[in-house]
């Protein structure tokens, strides 16, 4: 997570970005607790899938995530080891900061999750998603606010190749004024994304959506720039 050349503006430390989970009465704590409440229930939904399926049991649910910092939001989930959820869940992080992977790779081993895959790769460019894409439930988690209005839009375009059909999208935006949610709501299911949930924790300004994905199956593009940050 750079800035592009030529752009202005501090460079966030995206490693004490997290420090305020420590408060359990922030709006980032806020957020969390309902992102992971909606991968619990995506997962769930897998799970069920699954069970009615039966030739699709011996297959993982698989989830992406990017800008993933240390991915306590998936990793959380999966650490509370809920029956409801998957038996085999194989997860790939995104994210550039090393500090955030050391952190997530410690918090794999001291709850002894397996399947998770932690690599060092700018979510911003198509070429990161290779061999990672597509997934069961993707994750653009603190994303759409860091960036301009063009690249949100554009980002959102190039989802369909991260996702499966039926996948789900789980994302998140502030609704700060200029509030940017209707229209990214609107690309979304011009992208062939189907709402599924969009709450507004109250006394925050931030928001979670999730979506369905029902629309047309994309290959990855090489060789692109899906983003950039812009702090």
């Amino acid at each position: 997570m750079t800035l592009e050349h030529g752009q202005a503006g501090p460079r966030t430390d995206w490693n004490a970005w997290h420090d305020d989970y420590a408060d359990p009465g922030s709006a980032l704590s806020a957020r969390l607790v309902v992102v992971r409440s909606e991968i619990r229930r995506a997962l769930a939904d897998h799970a069920a899938s699954q069970t009615d399926h039966a030739a699709s049991q011996s297959q993982p649910v698989t989830v992406l995530s990017a800008c993933a910092g240390d991915g306590r939001d998936i990793l959380g989930v999966l650490a509370e080891q809920d029956e409801r959820l998957p038996g085999r869940v194989e997860v790939t992080l995104l994210e550039t900061d090393r500090r955030n992977l050391d952190r997530a790779e410690r918090f794999c081993r001291d709850t002894g999750l397996t399947g998770v895959r932690l690599l060092d790769r700018d979510a911003g460019l198509s070429n990161s998603y290779l061999d990672a894409a597509p997934a069961d439930l993707v994750l653009f988690c603190g994303v759409f606010g860091n960036l301009t209005d063009a690249d949100v839009r554009r980002s959102i375009e190039s989802l369909p190749a991260l996702c499966r059909p039926g996948a789900t999208l789980i994302w998140t935006r502030s609704r700060r004024a200029p509030d940017l949610t209707p229209s990214i709501r609107e690309w979304l299911t011009a992208a062939g994304f189907a709402e599924l949930s969009f709450t507004a924790p109250p006394g925050v300004q931030g928001s979670v959506g999730a979506n369905r994905f029902d629309g047309e199956p994309a290959a990855v593009p090489p060789n692109q720039r899906l983003f950039s940050f812009v702090r």
